[in-house]
């Protein structure tokens, strides 16, 4: 039953024991499970591991987290006060210490997964394909599409990609 809820949830189990002393009737509780650990660890990651640029680079490459740079250094033009900040599952940004994730960044060995926030629609993704994007699979949970692009993409869809994040920017401020 422990595994069906994935890590997901804290869990807290308390037996209870009646115990019967002539005419009288006594409660023991006893807990038998507390489990806060929420979401799983896999076994070659820390769960205490510090997420700093250093971690993304050796989590995705040098190139890869160069590609932040340069996609933060066109978002600074929409807003200065925007800066990275590193997640332990992506690349956020933040605006004077606060979340502001219109778009994150997943930077792997090769590519750089790039995910703004948008709202699904098919002129969009015509926009993107017909840019020679990869668009990967669009995340309904998150509202979020994502684009696979590598360093090579990035220089050649400059244009289409300032756009996009310009679209998440206007979208998540309006």
């Amino acid at each position: 039953m422990i595994s069906l809820f994935n890590g997901m949830i804290p869990l807290v189990a308390i037996q209870m024991n009646a115990l019967k002393f002539n005419d009288h009737v006594g409660l023991v509780f006893t807990k038998v499970l507390d489990q806060m650990t929420l979401g799983l660890v896999d076994e070659d990651e820390d769960a205490h591991e510090t997420t700093d640029r250093s971690y993304w680079i050796k989590r995705g490459s040098e190139k890869t987290v160069a590609m932040c740079d340069e996609l933060l250094d066109a978002l600074k033009s929409l807003d200065p006060d925007l800066e990275l900040k590193y997640n332990k599952f992506y690349i956020g940004l933040a605006k004077h210490g606060q979340a502001c994730n219109f778009v994150v960044f997943r930077p792997k060995k090769n590519f750089l997964r790039l995910e703004p926030r948008l709202v699904k629609s098919s002129e969009t993704q015509e926009q993107l394909e017909a840019a020679g994007l990869d668009v990967m699979d669009y995340d309904d949970r998150w509202g979020r599409y994502r684009i696979r692009l590598t360093p090579a993409e990035l220089r050649q869809q400059k244009e289409i990609i300032t756009q996009v994040l310009k679209q998440a920017f206007n979208g998540a401020n309006t």
